[in-house]
């Protein structure tokens, strides 16, 4: 067979434009999102907004994008995704600000600090066509994606009681976590939150809960030491420990 050349001037490939994301808070949890960022092939941490302008310089600086003092000025920039990283006592506000604007949000947890919250959050997102979601990290961690699997393939048999413990000794008498004002509550909203998340995703939607607070040892104002119980739609019973 006679070889024959290609010539490849006459050749272009498009190549998908990357996602412009922005975020607001340059705190702890920031980090973790210029780490990702920095990994992504198909997105761009474009800008950072912070009331503490030199945290978000520094953290625009891991990223190579653009540092700014107020939210509201990322309302120009043309995003595609909006991450909102501060304390929940702020989200709701944040979050509709920028799905009123067609731009779609991923929230931190925990979501808000009460339902009335949760709902206005969601109907914004409904009525300007926008994604919205609340960040929910252990289902996309590998160890989990394979106790998934385990369960899925039939192996352990019919699972009538499901347990989860999240639990770790934490001094959490200067953190925010730990201020309802700011946060809403204490470990169940704070840690409860990727709980219940994980029992949804092994076990399906919960169809009611029993929370018991038994206390606890920092001498802090909200829940430190909680006990919940959760029954699934599958008539499946969950226990979670949650403990700082």
């Amino acid at each position: 067979m006679e070889n024959q050349q290609i010539d490849n001037s006459s050749l272009s490939v498009t190549a998908s434009p990357r996602l412009r994301f922005g975020i607001v808070g340059a705190g702890g949890i920031a980090q973790a999102y210029a780490q990702a960022f920095n990994e992504s092939k198909c997105c761009d941490l474009v800008a950072v907004a912070d009331v503490r302008i030199d945290a978000a310089n520094a953290l625009a600086e891991i990223v190579g994008g653009t540092a700014y003092s107020d939210y509201i000025q990322l309302a120009d920039l043309e995003l595609d995704a909006l991450i909102v990283a501060t304390p929940p006592s702020t989200h709701p506000e944040i979050a509709c600000f920028f799905m009123e604007r067609g731009i779609a949000v991923l929230c931190e947890k925990p979501l808000c600090l009460s339902v009335a919250e949760a709902e206005r959050m969601i109907a914004t997102a409904a009525e300007n066509n926008v994604q919205f979601t609340m960040a929910s990290k252990f289902r996309y961690c590998e160890d989990v994606i394979k106790a998934k699997g385990i369960l899925t393939s039939g192996t352990l048999g019919e699972v009538v009681q499901f347990e989860n413990a999240f639990t770790a000794k934490v001094d959490m008498s200067h953190r925010w976590n730990s201020n309802a004002e700011f946060s809403g509550g204490g470990v169940l909203i704070d840690n409860g939150t990727h709980s219940v998340d994980i029992i949804r995703y092994f076990m399906g939607g919960i169809d009611s809960v029993l929370v018991v607070d038994a206390g606890g040892t920092q001498g802090l104002a909200v829940d430190e030491n909680v006990k919940m119980f959760a029954k699934t739609k599958g008539n499946i019973t969950a226990s979670v420990d949650l403990t700082w």
